[in-house]
């Protein structure tokens, strides 16, 4: 018989301390609100483990205030910190640069202090949960456990930039964060100046690319603006992406060996950061590492949607509950429903009735469930073969000679993007599962057609499905191509297909996952080298994990094609300098699916 599980009950009131300047090992300080557990307003005397969240994005929010006096009725020391450069903290702001340092000085010092009982847990998401595995790589003595949510493996290979390709959505970001920098917020003519084009020119601002120095209102701002223009001109993987603050993979062996919850969406800009951080850490550490994956977009751990898809009541959870659980565990030793997870938990998508719901939402449901590790051990990767005629199968090509499908790649008239993998870009690139067709709210769109009948996207499709199937795992496409350019990229997304149907008489195609690579890298991220036109490549890249399952009836679809826009920077197909290049050249663009080239996506099979 099971033993009760425990949890820290309600038995404090809280009181906060606020601004308490903390001196990093250069002599800056950061702004820091602290917790206590409190009874009649004094502080409660005695030792807790403390909990720390290291955040740009206003230690003060509403959000970060509930969640102090959370933990801290819970008999926890919550702490707060407003990262270098932000808000009440010193010094100047560079997104993720000094976030290793910087948090290793922080544990430290409250780990260390008469009220702390030397155990210290870490929690965030987003940047949040990227500078805790930047902390970790230095490995504070006082680190005893992490919570780390939707946060980064590497920054180069899948967040800022992705493949080779810059995803736009930082370009987006940076102009947010400008919109509540410490310099806008202390003068009122830099607020209305940055107000002026945030939210509301955002979609001009994405139709002029490249961005040039001192050409937007970013040259108020000179750190923010620098940034920008280091993530978009740093097109090879060099030691600026090598810091500890944007490659946490470059440091695994050094990474703190505590039991860590990984926390990621199958929608969210995170997921392959996710399911990285947790297969190569579980492998190296000792302590455990759990992954939970849900249905979500960026953050969207406490609604039940991502996009057009509903996934149900049970698809989301309660945030602070589930942190507690983790906490109570691991710092207090208390028996919670941690005790019992097995490694991994996952929400497989795609098995409601895939009917509207009363909010309009498509119900595509899903379910929870436990596993023993990630990839599935009984994952059968299963090759589904691109074929002339376009149908998409488990049979290899038969063709022996060339056999190949053309399309024609124009920079200047990219494919909009419609859901996804995004995060911090809502306004202009919504997230989530989305009926592949045109849509005045999205970005690049100019008709409501299915997205498909364009003239460059190839589609490559299954008969329908005989039984359910399902996909849960990583997805890897092996793409054999060529190109009239030296230099292009090239797209693959995975796409369920939905019959018509009363309630959709078009039927519905919904994008599942997806991912892109520029040529020039296809041999490595160091050192690019450009293409031979007319010459046959192998690009192979991942696109994002997922756990889908395509219903009887349906067809498993594979759109190829050049662009995916804003979500990533266009190829100007020129092979000039990335970042500054003004020149745009029409591709031809070659897929190839023959013998001697098998172009194929390998689906997860279970």
């Amino acid at each position: 018989m099971h033993a009760t599980y425990e949890g820290s009950a309600q038995n404090y009131d809280s009181i906060c301390d606020r601004n308490v300047m903390l001196e990093m090992r250069d002599g800056t300080r950061l702004a820091t609100d602290f917790y206590f557990p409190a009874i009649d307003r004094v502080k409660s005397d005695g030792q807790f483990p403390v909990i720390l969240e290291r955040t740009p994005y206003d230690k003060t929010s509403s959000t970060n205030v509930t969640a102090g006096k959370y933990f801290a009725r819970r008999g926890y020391v919550c702490a707060i910190q407003d990262v270098r450069g932000r808000f009440k903290s010193e010094g100047d702001w560079y997104p993720f640069a000094k976030e290793a340092p910087d948090g290793y000085d922080t544990v430290e010092n409250i780990g260390t202090q008469p009220w702390s009982n030397g155990k210290v847990g870490t929690m965030g998401g987003s940047y949040c949960g990227s500078d805790q595995s930047a902390l970790a790589t230095l490995n504070p003595p006082h680190l005893t456990t992490m919570i780390v949510s939707v946060g980064a493996s590497n920054y180069y290979h899948a967040s800022m930039r992705h493949n080779g390709t810059l995803e736009q959505r930082f370009h987006t970001y940076i102009f947010r964060m400008a919109s509540t920098s410490k310099e806008a917020l202390a003068n009122p003519e830099l607020k209305a100046a940055i107000d002026e084009v945030y939210p509301d020119k955002l979609h001009q601002l994405l139709n002029i690319y490249p961005l040039k120095k001192d050409a937007t209102v970013l040259r108020l701002f000179p750190s923010y603006e620098q940034w920008a223009m280091d993530i978009m001109k740093h097109g090879d993987y060099d030691d600026y992406w090598k810091q500890r603050g944007y490659a946490i993979s470059e440091y695994y062996d050094e990474h703190a060996d505590v039991p860590t919850l990984y926390v990621g969406g199958w929608y969210d800009s995170y997921a392959r950061a996710s399911c990285e951080n947790y297969i190569h850490l579980s492998q190296r550490k000792k302590t455990p590492q759990r992954l939970l994956m849900g249905p979500w977009t960026h953050g969207g751990w406490n609604v039940t949607f991502s996009g057009d898809l509903d996934f149900g009541n049970d698809s989301h959870v309660d945030y602070n509950d589930l942190r507690l659980g983790w906490l109570d565990h691991y710092l207090k030793g208390l028996r919670s429903e941690m005790s019992d997870w097995t490694p991994v938990r996952i929400f497989t998508m795609g098995t409601g009735e895939q009917r509207p719901n009363y909010e309009g939402l498509i119900n595509y449901g899903g379910q929870w469930r436990s596993e023993l590790d990630w990839p599935l051990p009984e994952t059968k990767l299963t090759s589904f073969y691109l074929h002339k005629d376009l149908s998409l199968s488990e049979t290899s090509p038969t063709e022996e000679t060339s056999s190949s499908t053309g399309f024609t790649y124009d920079p200047r008239n990219p494919v909009p993007t419609i859901g996804g993998g995004i995060s911090a870009a809502d306004q202009v690139m919504p997230p989530g599962g989305f009926d592949q067709r045109g849509r005045s709210d999205f970005h690049g769109c100019t008709d409501t057609l299915p997205l498909n009948l364009r003239s460059d996207i190839l589609s490559f499709q299954t008969p329908p499905l005989e039984t359910d199937v399902e996909a849960t795992g990583p997805v890897e496409m092996r793409l054999w191509a060529s190109s009239s350019a030296i230099d292009t990229d090239f797209t693959a997304k995975l796409v369920d297909v939905h019959p018509p149907s009363g309630d959709y008489p078009d039927g519905l195609a919904i994008n599942i996952t997806d991912s892109i690579i520029r040529a020039r890298y296809r041999n490595g991220w160091e050192k690019p080298e450009m293409m031979t036109p007319g010459n046959e490549y192998e690009f192979v890249f991942d696109l994002y994990p997922t756990s889908v399952v395509f219903r009887a009836g349906h067809r498993i679809r594979l759109d190829i094609s050049s662009s995916n826009w804003p979500r990533f920077d266009v190829n100007h197909n020129t092979g000039g300098t990335l970042g500054s290049d003004n020149n745009y050249e029409i591709a031809q663009q070659t897929i190839y699916h023959d013998t001697n080239h098998p172009s194929r996506v390998i689906l997860p099979l279970q």
